[in-house]
């Protein structure tokens, strides 16, 4: 990844004056890897591989800043505190699929305002299988909204802190009941530090995480995890926002069938 100094200090308290150099050295006392410091100017070299273009529907929207989420994280990095969300382009944004997405068996609803998540979700619904990611700030200002997206989905992926703030419920397992009785087969509830655990109405899963000795910003984990879940289950995955696909041990899937 490369980014200018301006864009980390953004998102880092930087003392004043921090040079690039400085920052570079600093990251690496902590055990980070930087390849190097270069000028502005400076070409960007080498193959870059993000994905595989399936299909493409030209789609015409105005120029705009992108989403974004900024935030910090304390002593315990299992709890977030958004400080600003932007939504930005995604304001009054309105998903069309192409042909082919519609015909999607798998999908997964990243994490988007409710009201997003629905629509796309209205435009397959022949799909076999369709999970849902959310986060603490649609709970807070679109609750009935993803109450009614639930509904329509087959598996809910939140973490720990979000399902109980859901229901309002303290204890996981009750809670976890509660958001089954909605309409939900499964509930997959990432647990940070102490991997995850996937409730059904019959059955319950849970496995651990693997542990770390430095772990450095968990931003984007949970769509990592989400991503990588539905990658594991088959390779042609709608992706309706942006996430990041890894592999993942694949018991949490052969526990739905």
């Amino acid at each position: 990844m490369r980014a200018p100094l301006s864009w980390v200090a953004e998102s880092v308290d930087l003392p004043p004056d921090t040079t690039p150099r400085q920052l570079g050295d600093a990251l690496v006392r902590v055990g980070l890897e930087v390849e190097r410091v270069a000028a502005a100017a400076d070409a960007v070299g080498g193959p870059v591989v993000i994905g595989r273009v399936w299909s493409i529907a030209t789609e015409l929207h105005s120029n705009g800043k992108t989403f974004r989420w900024f935030g910090r994280y304390d002593y315990d990095l299992n709890v977030a505190h958004t400080l600003d969300t932007q939504l930005n382009v995604f304001a009054d944004f309105e998903p069309k699929l192409s042909v082919a997405s519609k015909s999607a068996r798998l999908v997964f609803l990243g994490n988007i305002q409710p009201d997003l998540q629905r629509g796309v979700r209205e435009q397959v619904p022949n799909a076999e299988l369709v999970a849902l990611d959310t986060m603490n700030l649609w709970i807070d200002i679109a609750r009935d909204s993803l109450m009614q997206t639930i509904k329509g989905v087959d598996v809910v992926i939140i973490n720990d802190a979000e399902s109980r703030q859901l229901t309002g419920i303290p204890n996981l397992i009750k809670a976890a009941r509660t958001i089954l009785s909605w309409g939900p087969k499964a509930l997959i509830v990432k647990r940070g530090e102490y991997g995850a655990a996937l409730f059904t109405e019959k059955n319950y899963f849970a496995i651990p995480a693997y542990p770390l000795e430095s772990v450095f910003d968990p931003t984007g984990a949970g769509d990592t995890f989400a991503g990588g879940l539905a990658i594991s289950k088959d390779g042609r995955t709608l992706f309706v926002t942006r996430v990041f696909a890894m592999t993942l041990s694949r018991p949490l899937w052969i526990a739905l069938a």
